[in-house]
Parts: structure tokens; sequence; C-alpha cells
């Protein structure tokens, strides 16, 4: 009777996660299947890709590794670095101050931090293109107050970095919210009776006490900005192209190579793929 009922109930939990698993299957697996088949596929015309099981060529691998692509790859490591570093000193004070608000102000305050982000992105980097261009409104506001109007913000790497962050910023601040939440504020309260500074009751006692939510909102936006390509496009130059860029050219671009693209696709997801789980071992050594 008990071999039957733990049938019946793990029957019953596989029927509910049904819905997830087909989601999952259609959005996630199969077109992961369709990008590795890609990547091994021979460059053609119409269609413009063939993909043979039997004969794998690897022709896109090799392109994909070339040296001339590392300074597209590393830039796009240091912007999407960079911009996870501006996210968290702006979104760790931020969450810091709603978590620490009372409870029915708590919720008013997160929901203006999240709703204007809730606009599109592509509508939001188009309205930062109009704000940093050199006829827009920040030359605008500086030439009024007699800073010169003829500054150059847009197309540089600053650009770029500024449009990341305000994109990704959200994901820093929902899960340092969830984390400082969560943590007993007693704790900070105890380290300064006991004689610990800010800045040593910060590093000991809240760091600590918040890293899962550090670096669950590190993950989220590092690896969305690594492959972002609207960002670069709309406030970047061609000085500032990231990766995600060289992989939409080779397919709605001027490189007309779906399996180079693809195959840089694939090795973009392992090497992100092969960073999370390393930080993520790493994360749970440091846990006590």
């Amino acid at each position: 009777m008990t071999r039957t009922r733990r049938r019946a109930e793990a029957l019953r939990g596989q029927l509910l996660l049904l819905p997830t698993t087909l989601w999952l299957g259609a959005l996630l697996v199969a077109p992961l299947i369709v990008v590795v088949a890609y990547s091994i596929g021979t460059r053609g015309i119409n269609p413009p890709v063939r993909v043979d099981w039997a004969h794998p060529n690897f022709a896109g691998y090799r392109r994909a590794l070339d040296p001339a692509f590392l300074p597209i790859f590393g830039r796009s490591v240091v912007y999407a670095a960079a911009a996870t570093l501006a996210c968290i000193a702006l979104g760790f004070p931020l969450a810091y101050w709603i978590a620490r608000r009372p409870p029915r102000r708590r919720m008013v305050f997160l929901a203006l931090a999240v709703v204007p982000f809730l606009t599109s992105y592509l509508i939001r980097m188009y309205a930062w293109q109009f704000i940093l261009q050199r006829n827009g409104l920040l030359n605008a506001i500086l030439g009024s107050v007699g800073l010169g109007r003829d500054h150059a913000f847009l197309n540089t790497p600053g650009a770029v970095i500024l449009g990341l962050t305000y994109g990704f910023l959200p994901f820093m601040v929902l899960p340092l919210y969830a984390a400082i939440d969560r943590m007993d504020p007693t704790l900070v309260e105890a380290s300064y009776d006991l004689g610990l500074g800010r800045v040593a009751t910060f590093r000991r006692v809240i760091l600590p006490s918040v890293m899962p939510g550090l670096v669950a909102g590190t993950m989220l936006v590092f690896i969305p900005a690594l492959g972002d390509f609207v960002t670069p496009a709309l406030l970047g130059g061609t000085r500032t192209v990231m990766f995600g860029n060289t992989v939409q050219d080779q397919f709605l671009g001027g490189g007309n190579n779906w399996p180079l693209g693809s195959a840089m696709a694939v090795i973009l997801m392992v090497l992100i793929t092969f960073g999370v789980l390393v930080e993520l071992r790493r994360s749970e050594d440091a846990l006590p």
C-alpha cells in the first residue's frame, strides 16, 4: 500500500511538472538543439545552412576560435563586468534602503524601482540615444550651464556600459532585496554593540548574509550583458562592437554565415555555463 501510494504521488508530481517540462522543451531545449545542429552544418544559400549529422562540419568552430575575434570577446567581457560592478554599486544601497523601509512602503518603493524597466528594452535604449547624442538632452543641459554643448557621449564605451547598467539594474536589485529582507537586522545591531564599525560590519556581517543574493544578481546581470547586441548597436559604434553583435551579423547582417554564428553562440553558452558552475561551486564552498 505504501509503495502504491508513493508511485501515485510521484505520478501526480510528474503530471504537475508536465506543463513546465513542455514549455522548457519547446522554448529552450529545441532551439538549443537547432543552434547546435546549425553549428556543425555547411553554409548554403537556400537554405542558408545544410545539416548532415553523419558528416558534421566543424569549420564554423575553427573560424569562431580565430584569434581575430578575441579582442571582441575581451571587450564584451570588460563591458559586461563593468556594467555588473556598476549595478552592484547602485543596486546594493537601493535594495538595502528599500528592505529597511516599513512593510507598507516597501512594496511601493520596490514597484517604483522596477516599473520603469517594464517598458520595452529597445525603446529605453532609443531614449538613451536621444539623451546622449550631440544635439541631445544631455548636451543641451550642459550647454545651458556653460559647459559646452558639443560633447561626444554617444558611440563611446561609456555609453555602452551606461546602457547595460541601466538595462539590467533590476536584475541586481530584486535578488539583493530578497536576500537583505531575509537578513536578521539584529545581527547588525549586535555588531555595532560589539564595537565593530560600519565597514567591518558590512564586510563581516552584512556581506556574508546577502552573498547568495549578490551571486544571483551578478549572474543575472553579467550573463545577458555579455551576449547583448541591442545596446552596443544603438549606443556604441564600430569600436564598441560586442560579441553579440558579431553573432547577430552572421544571421541578419552582411556575414550571412549561419554555421559560424551558431558556433559562436554555442561557444559563448559553454563558456558561460562553465563560469556559472565554477562560481556556484565557489559560493557553496564559502558557505558555513
